[in-house]
């Protein structure tokens, strides 16, 4: 099952460290099958609000995921962003291929108490 690094980033000044950083992540992911979905694309907030930037790498599943977070290469690197960049990062795991969300809402309803 595919996982994801979802990262919401919050604006920044440029700095060189931010530079080094995007030229070097995706050598840290790439050997754990990581790809950018999403990255420095605009985004459009169609409810609530969302400041700054949205960053998505794809993995075949969580264990890589992890993987690459906790890697000695990509824990090198992460500074370089953190000390100039606000931010929320989650890993999530994705849905399996032919997904219902119908048996989630069926899941659901059992569980609610009858009145």
């Amino acid at each position: 099952m595919p996982a994801y690094v979802i990262g919401h980033l919050r604006e920044a000044v440029p700095h060189p460290e931010i530079a080094e950083y995007i030229e070097r992540i995706t050598a840290t992911f790439e050997p754990h099958g990581g790809r950018f979905l999403v990255h420095a694309s605009q985004h459009e907030v169609a409810e609530g609000s969302w400041p700054g930037h949205v960053v998505v790498i794809g993995f075949p599943g969580m264990a890589e995921a992890r993987a690459w977070w906790d890697s000695p290469a990509y824990q090198e690197i992460a500074p370089l962003r953190s000390r100039h960049i606000e931010g929320d990062i989650i890993l999530v795991e994705g849905v399996p291929e032919g997904y219902d969300p119908r048996a989630t809402a069926k899941a659901l309803r059992e569980s609610i108490p009858a009145e």
